[in-house]
């Protein structure tokens, strides 16, 4: 809370640490710091081994650095572009507007690389302080004040531009910045967490499917799911369905609806169903099969291929086997034909008219129950993460103006 002293200001932030007091002050990014640019390379100059990495947009997911896409140079590197510890990376330009801005620190671990043309690093003895500022609405809203007309990009000079209020005391700095680390190691730890459960899942997905760890057979759809032809006459609530969340309602996950103004013509979709999108999406080029976890009956566009399963084992299953992307296109593809504009065209019962690996029944029944207590550690997970992403955006919004 703000103290006495700090009431008499204007420019001081909502929420302060008690021993601290007095006014902040507006700084630009360039009075307090540089901003470079990366390294422009040649496809010859790309190595296998043994080269300089260079950081690219796709090595900063969830605010850190990641190493599973990586590119080596065989080139000679200016020390001034060899990353340092504490420096900010930032995408600087890409092709989808949305990754423009994205930030990671580099820890020491992270030194001694290089970064690419479309990546700037800000360089500063105030970073730790600055990178909980580029996860701010000031900052994304500057970010977007700048991006240019025709390219998605900021350049050095409008970075160096953003501005901010900072704390004169260094101290005042220093603890906040320890808060955010300690904050962000924290979330960094939740989502380790999270990939090793999904990993976990994946595992089980690929050995099981294939066959060959288990005994079972091959079985058409057709003949363990039945399609459903209820319409939304009681007008249930709009839900949509996503890769990473399944069935969703469409306000929670998209911010709005999208639905028509009349969804009588809905289909509707009962717990357990199985709900075919056909709508491609990243990995899944021939659209995605959820299986509902909604306790109650809900609506999903009339596109959507809604079907009942033999019993919930089956369901359960079916859910599991079609998180996989390799299994979903490999079942879908032979199914399939896309149209000139990419619509994918099949109809849901043509949908049944394939089949996939099922196992004999005790091994059905031991596989769904395992990975459903792995799944419910799953969703516990994510719903902490959730939690960690909340307090971080609340201390985010009152302890910095």
């Amino acid at each position: 809370m703000r103290s006495f002293y700090d009431s008499i200001f204007f420019n001081v932030p909502h929420l302060r640490f008690p021993e601290f007091t007095g006014e902040w002050h507006k700084h630009s990014l360039g009075e307090i710091g540089e901003t470079i640019i990366g390294l422009t390379y040649k496809p010859s100059d790309v190595v296998e081994h043994n080269g300089v990495i260079v950081f690219r947009s796709s090595n900063i997911k969830n605010g850190v650095i990641d190493y599973s896409d990586l590119v080596r140079v065989n080139k000679q590197i200016k020390d001034r572009i060899i990353t340092k510890e504490n420096d900010i990376l930032v995408c600087a330009r890409n092709g989808s507007q949305r990754l423009i801005g994205k930030n990671a620190i580099i820890k020491q671990e992270d030194t001694n690389n290089t970064f690419g043309a479309f990546m700037m690093v800000y360089r500063s003895i105030d970073n730790p302080f600055i990178l909980p500022l580029l996860s701010t609405k000031r900052y994304f809203s500057q970010v977007g004040e700048n991006l240019g007309a025709r390219i998605n990009q900021i350049t050095t000079s409008d970075f160096n531009g953003f501005e901010f209020y900072f704390p004169e005391s260094h101290a005042e700095r220093a603890k906040i910045a320890e808060l955010f680390r300690l904050l962000d190691k924290r979330i960094a730890t939740q989502n380790k967490i999270i990939e090793k459960l999904e990993s976990l899942i994946r595992g089980i997905v690929t050995k099981i499917c294939s066959g060959a760890f288990v005994k079972g057979k091959y079985v058409f759809l057709r003949d363990i799911l039945i399609e459903r032809h209820i319409k939304n006459t009681e007008n249930y609530e709009v839900y949509s369905v996503s890769v990473s969340q399944g069935i969703i309602n469409q306000i929670d996950y998209l911010g709005r609806s999208f639905a028509a103004k009349e969804t009588l013509h809905y289909n509707v979709v009962n717990y357990g169903d199985i709900v075919y999108t056909k709508s491609p999406t990243g990995d899944f080029p021939y659209g995605i099969v959820k299986r509902s976890h909604i306790l109650k009956p809900v609506a999903v566009s009339p596109l959507y291929g809604v079907y009942q399963p033999k019993n919930d084992y089956i369901g359960k299953y079916l859910h599991l086997y079609f998180k996989s992307p390799i299994n979903t296109k490999n079942y879908l593809h032979r199914l399939i034909q896309k149209g000139a504009k990419n619509t994918i065209n099949i109809t849901n019962s043509h949908f049944l008219d394939n089949n996939v690996f099922i196992p004999e029944k005790p091994e059905l029944i031991n596989i769904v129950n395992l990975t459903s207590a792995i799944e419910d550690k799953l969703v516990l997970a994510s719903r902490m993460l959730d939690s960690l992403k909340s307090q971080k955006g609340y201390l985010l919004s009152k302890m910095f103006i």
